[in-house]
C-alpha cells in the first residue's frame, strides 16, 4: 500500500515516545536499505511539551528532511491531531490514539483510530502506546518487513533499557493485530 516515498509526521506530547516511534520507523527503513531522514522537533520542556518528528523513507535521494505535506500522520494527542491532519495529503494515512483523540471535521479517507493507551494498559504494557501505533502503521502501510521492524527495535532501545525490547515488540504486534481488523 505504501507509496515509493513515505513522508511521515509522528506527533504528541513529550514523554509519549513520539520521537522514539519515529526513530524506530526510520531505523526500519535504514535496515530495509532505503534512503532515510529523521528530524526531531520538540518544545522547550521535553516531557509534557509538544514533540514531533518528520520521517522520510524513500528509494530515491531525499532533498529535504522537512515534511510539510505528510502522506502519513501518527497522532498521539488531540492538539497534534488538530494541528497536523489538515496538512495530510489527499490519499494520506492517519493513525491515532482514540483514547486521547476525538476526531472532528473532515478527515482523510484512510484514517484509523486505535485505543492504544487503553490497549497497552490492559496488556500490562503501560507507556508503550507509541509502539502500538507503529504496529498499526506497519500493518496499514507495509513500510518495511516484520523482521526489519522488529530488528529496528533491537537497535533503537538503549543498552540501559534492554529489558523493554520484548515489551516494545509485543506492543508493535498488538497494534498490528488490532489494525488488521480496521
Amino acid at each position: 500500500m505504501m507509496a515509493q516515498q513515505m513522508d511521515a509526521v509522528f506527533a504528541g506530547f513529550g514523554g509519549q515516545g513520539v520521537l522514539f516511534a519515529g526513530k524506530v520507523a526510520a531505523m526500519a527503513g535504514l535496515i530495509a536499505g532505503r534512503e532515510v531522514s529523521w528530524l526531531p522537533s520538540y518544545g522547550p520542556e521535553m516531557r509534557g511539551g509538544t514533540a514531533n518528528c518528520s520521517v522520510t523513507l524513500s528509494d530515491d535521494p531525499i532533498g529535504s528532511p522537512l515534511v510539510l505535506t505528510p502522506n502519513v500522520l501518527v497522532a498521539m494527542n488531540q492538539p497534534s491531531f488538530v494541528r497536523f491532519v489538515p496538512e495530510v495529503m489527499d490519499g494520506g494515512l492517519v493513525i491515532f490514539d482514540e483514547t486521547l483523540v476525538s476526531p472532528e471535521g473532515a478527515l482523510p479517507e484512510l484514517t484509523f483510530g486505535l485505543p492504544a493507551t487503553k490497549m497497552v494498559e490492559d496488556a500490562g504494557l503501560a507507556g508503550l502506546a507509541n509502539m502500538v501505533l507503529v504496529g498499526a502503521l506497519w500493518e496499514k502501510s507495509g513500510f518495511c518487513t516484520e523482521a526489519e521492524l522488529l530488528s529496528a527495535v533491537d537497535k533503537c532501545v538503549s543498552a540501559s533499557r534492554q529489558a523493554l525490547v520484548q515489551k516494545n515488540k509485543q506492543a508493535i504486534m498488538l497494534g498490528a493485530g488490532a489494525a488488521r481488523d480496521l
